[in-house]
C-alpha cells in the first residue's frame, strides 16, 4: 500500500507513447469494448427472440447504437470514479486515467456525451421504455454499484442487476413493453454473473485487496462462503434457464440444452468450491462461464418458437 504514491507519479511522455499508441485509442479503452461487446450481444439475443416473425433490421442496428453508448458512459463513469483506487493494482494502474493519459475532466465530458447522446437516441429513434431502461442501467451501475464496491460484498449481487438490464432493453426495443420472456432472460443474466464475476473476484484477490475493494473473496478469507455462493447461483441458474422454454419462447431443442449445459457449468462451479478456490480451478470456472452463455443463447436464437 506505500507503493502507492510511485504509482501514481506521472509517465514520461516517452512511456506515455510506448504504452499508448494514440490518445484515440485511450479514450476507446476508456469504454471498456470487451466488456460492452457482451452488453451489445445480449442486446441483440433480446431483440432478435423478442421479435415476431420479421425482423425491423434498422430498429435492431438503433437499439444497439444507443444501448453501446449508454454502456460505454458508464464504463467511463466507473473508472473515473475509481482512477485512484485503480493505481493500487497492477491490473489497471495502466489504463489511461490512473496513468494520466487522460485527464479527469475530458473523461467526464467524454462520459457525459456518451451518456446523453445515447439516452436521447434510444428515446427518439427506438422508444421511451427501452430509452429509460438504459438511463437506470447507466445510473443504476455508476451511482449504486461503484461506490459500494468498497464498502459491502454484496456489490456483486447489486451490481448484477445492470448487467441483466441490456437484454430487457433488446425486447422492450422489438415489443415495446416488459413482458415475461424479457424477465425470464434478465434472470438467466442474473444467476449467470455471479458465478462468472466470483471466479473473475477469486483471480484477481490480490489486487482487489490493494485497491480496498470489497469482493466476496476479499473478506471471505478461507472462501467456504464464496464457494458456497458459486454452487447456489450455479444451481439456482439451472430451472431459471428452463423458464423460457416453458413460456413457449423456445422448444424442447432450447430445453435440452440448457439442462446439458447447466449441469456442466454447475460441475465447474463445485470443483471451484471445493478446492476451495484453487486458481486453476476458478480459472476453468471462467472459461466456462464464457463458453455456457454464448452457446444457451445460441441454442435460444436457432430454438425460437414461432
Amino acid at each position: 500500500m506505500n507503493t502507492a504514491a510511485n504509482i501514481a507519479l506521472p509517465q514520461s511522455s516517452e512511456a506515455r507513447r510506448a504504452v499508448a499508441p494514440s490518445r484515440l485509442h485511450d479514450f476507446y479503452e476508456l469504454t471498456k469494448p470487451r466488456m460492452n461487446f457482451l452488453v451489445v450481444i445480449t442486446t441483440m439475443v433480446g431483440f432478435y427472440v423478442g421479435s415476431g416473425a420479421s425482423i425491423d433490421w434498422l430498429l435492431l442496428v438503433h437499439t444497439l447504437v444507443g444501448t453501446a453508448m449508454t454502456a460505454a458512459s458508464a464504463s467511463v463513469l466507473n473508472q473515473l470514479i475509481e482512477r485512484r483506487f485503480d493505481a493500487l493494482m497492477p491490473r489497471t494502474r495502466n489504463r489511461p486515467l490512473p496513468a494520466g493519459r487522460v485527464a479527469p475532466a475530458e473523461a467526464a465530458s467524454f462520459a457525459a456525451a456518451l451518456g446523453v447522446c445515447g439516452v436521447a437516441y434510444l428515446l427518439l429513434l427506438v422508444n421511451g421504455l427501452t430509452a429509460l431502461l438504459g438511463l437506470l442501467t447507466l445510473a443504476s451501475y455508476v451511482l449504486v454499484y461503484t461506490p459500494l464496491k468498497r464498502r459491502t460484498s454484496l456489490n456483486t449481487v447489486v451490481g448484477a442487476v445492470p448487467g441483466a438490464i441490456p437484454p430487457v432493453m433488446g425486447f422492450t426495443a422489438a415489443q415495446g413493453a416488459l413482458s415475461a420472456e424479457a424477465l425470464a432472460v434478465f434472470g438467466i443474466l442474473f444467476f449467470w454473473q455471479m458465478p462468472h464475476f466470483l471466479a473473475i473476484a477469486i483471480l484477481y484477490r490480490d489486487d482487489y485487496a490493494r485497491g480496498g475493494f470489497k469482493m466476496l473473496p476479499v473478506v471471505d478469507e478461507v472462501l467456504t462462503c464464496t464457494g458456497r455462493q458459486i454452487v447456489l447461483y450455479a444451481t439456482a441458474l439451472i430451472p431459471v434457464s428452463l423458464v423460457p422454454a416453458l413460456l413457449g419462447t423456445a422448444g424442447a431443442g432450447y430445453f435440452t440444452c440448457a439442462v446439458l449445459l447447466g449441469l456442466a457449468f454447475l460441475s465447474f462451479g463445485v470443483s471451484c468450491a471445493t478446492s476451495r478456490g484453487e486458481r486453476t480451478d476458478a480459472r476453468k470456472l471462467f472459461f466456462a462461464s464464457i463458453v455456457y452463455l454464448p452457446l444457451l443463447l445460441a441454442a435460444l436464437m436457432i430454438d425460437k418458437a414461432p
